[in-house]
C-alpha cells in the first residue's frame, strides 16, 4: 500500500477520506496542488479518493497521471481495472488484473476480480453484478496515515546548536558544487548582476536537517531528472534554506523543486515540501523583480520551476471571460510589437477584463503541462495594464 510520510496536507486528506468526507479530502489536496502536482503520491491519492467519491472522470485522469510515472504499480493497475469494471469493459480490466498478477502473484484483489469475471461471464449477469454496487470491493485501498509528530518537530537544543554551526560554515564559505545544477541555475550565474534582497525576519531553526537526514540524504535506485551525491543533496537544501531566510522565495522554490525531482531521500523531500508550504504568494507590490525568472529560463526545464511566481510582459489574445473564469494566450515579450519570446496560456479563476490592444504585465504561478511537462501554463494572480509602460 502506498504510504504518505510526514506530509500534513496528504495525511489530512487521507483522514478525511477514511471518514468518507471525500469532497473535503479532494479540496484539501487541491489546496496543495502547486506543491505536489506531477508527483506519483499526489496523483495516486487524488485518483483513489476520486474513485471512492464516485468521480470516475477525476479518478481516471489521475490514475493515468500516476501510471505515466509508475507504469507497473499494482495499486494504480487495480484502480484502472475497477474503473473498467464499472464501465463494463471487462477485457481491459482482465489485462490490468493479469498485469497485477505478474507483479504480485498473491494479490487477493486481482484473484477475486478474475474469479468474479469468470463467474459472471454473460453480459446480463455481469451487468446485474456491476449495478449491485459490489465493484467497490475491488477498489485499491486508501493509503494509511503515517505521521509522527516527533519527526517534524524542531530537534533538541544540543542538535540544533551543532547543526547551526555547520550551517553557518556553509553559508559563510558559500559552499556549493559547480556541477550540481545546470549552468543557468548556479549561484554565481542564477542572477547575474542582481543584488540579494534585504533579509526578512524568518527563522531557519525549525527547517534545519537532523543528523540522520544529513547522513542519508539520497536514494540509490530509481530514475530521476537530477542525480545528487550525498553532499550535493544536503548543500542544495541548505542553499534553499539560506534563500528562504533572506526572503528570496522564488529562487528558493527552484532549489526545492530540484530536490523533489531528484534522487533525494523521502526525508529530504518531505523537508523540501514542508519548506515550500511556508513560502509566500507575492503581489505586484511585494514581488522582488531582482529574482524574476525569464520565459527562456523557465522553458528550459519546467518541472523545477513548478509553482515559481514570475512577472512577464506581453500582449493578450484569444481572450475568454466567464463569471468565474478567464483565459487567454499570452504573447510574452510582444509588448514592443517587435519580439515574441513565446506563447503561454494564462488562466484566472475569476473574471478579468483586459484589452487585447494594450500591453500588460501578468503576475502568475508557473505550472508545467503536457505529457512530458515540456510546456508551461501561468496560473494568474494579478494583472497590470497601464496606458503605457514607462520602462
Amino acid at each position: 500500500m502506498i504510504i504518505m510520510k510526514n506530509d500534513l496536507i496528504m495525511n489530512r486528506a487521507i483522514s478525511l477520506a477514511k471518514s468518507k468526507k471525500y469532497d473535503s479530502a479532494i479540496r484539501m489536496l487541491e489546496s496543495g496542488e502547486h506543491l505536489y502536482e506531477g508527483t506519483f503520491r499526489y496523483a495516486y491519492l487524488m485518483a483513489v479518493i476520486c474513485l471512492y467519491s464516485g468521480n470516475n472522470v477525476g479518478a481516471f485522469k489521475n490514475f493515468n497521471k500516476a501510471r505515466e510515472i509508475k507504469m507497473r504499480d499494482p495499486h494504480v493497475l487495480l484502480g484502472m481495472a475497477a474503473l473498467y469494471m464499472k464501465r463494463g469493459e471487462t477485457e481491459k480490466a482482465i489485462n490490468c488484473y493479469l498485469d497485477v498478477k505478474d507483479i504480485d502473484p498473491k494479490n487477493k484483489t486481482a484473484s477475486k476480480a478474475l474469479a468474479i469475471i469468470r463467474k459472471h461471464a454473460g453480459l446480463e449477469s455481469f451487468a446485474v453484478w456491476r449495478d449491485s454496487g459490489q465493484v467497490v470491493r475491488l477498489y485499491p485501498p486508501l493509503p494509511s496515515v503515517d505521521f509522527s509528530l516527533k519527526r517534524v518537530l524542531v530537534p533538541g537544543v544540543s542538535i540544533i546548536g551543532a547543526l547551526a554551526l555547520c550551517f553557518g560554515l556553509l553559508l559563510t564559505f558559500d559552499i556549493f558544487p559547480a556541477n550540481l545544477l545546470p549552468a543557468h541555475l548556479l549561484p554565481g550565474n542564477l542572477f547575474p548582476g542582481r543584488q540579494a534582497a534585504a533579509p526578512v525576519n524568518r527563522s531557519a531553526a525549525q527547517f534545519m536537517l537532523t543528523a540522520a537526514e544529513r547522513a542519508a540524504p539520497v536514494q540509490l535506485a530509481g530514475v530521476y531528472r537530477h542525480i545528487f551525491t550525498v553532499s550535493e543533496a544536503v548543500e542544495t537544501y541548505d542553499r534553499a534554506l539560506a534563500l528562504f531566510t533572506a526572503g528570496r522565495d522564488e529562487p528558493a522554490r527552484v532549489y526545492l523543486n530540484t530536490i523533489l525531482e531528484s534522487n533525494a531521500s523521502d526525508g529530504l523531500q518531505n523537508r523540501a515540501i514542508q519548506l515550500l508550504s511556508f513560502l509566500d504568494t507575492p503581489g505586484f507590490a511585494t514581488f522582488q523583480r531582482a529574482d524574476n525568472f525569464s520565459f527562456s529560463e523557465a522553458i528550459m526545464e519546467p518541472a523545477i520551476f513548478r509553482g515559481v511566481h514570475v512577472i512577464w510582459r506581453g500582449m493578450a489574445t484569444n481572450i475568454h471571460v466567464e463569471d468565474d473564469f478567464t483565459s487567454f494566450d499570452f504573447l510574452i515579450g510582444y509588448d514592443t510589437r517587435t519580439t515574441l519570446e513565446g506563447i503561454v496560456p494564462v488562466v484566472f479563476n475569476m473574471p478579468v477584463f483586459i484589452s487585447n490592444e494594450r500591453p500588460l504585465e501578468v503576475l502568475g504561478r508557473i505550472t508545467p503541462i503536457g505529457a512530458f511537462e515540456s510546456a508551461i501554463r501561468l496560473d494568474g494572480i494579478s494583472i497590470h495594464q497601464p496606458a503605457r509602460f514607462t520602462q
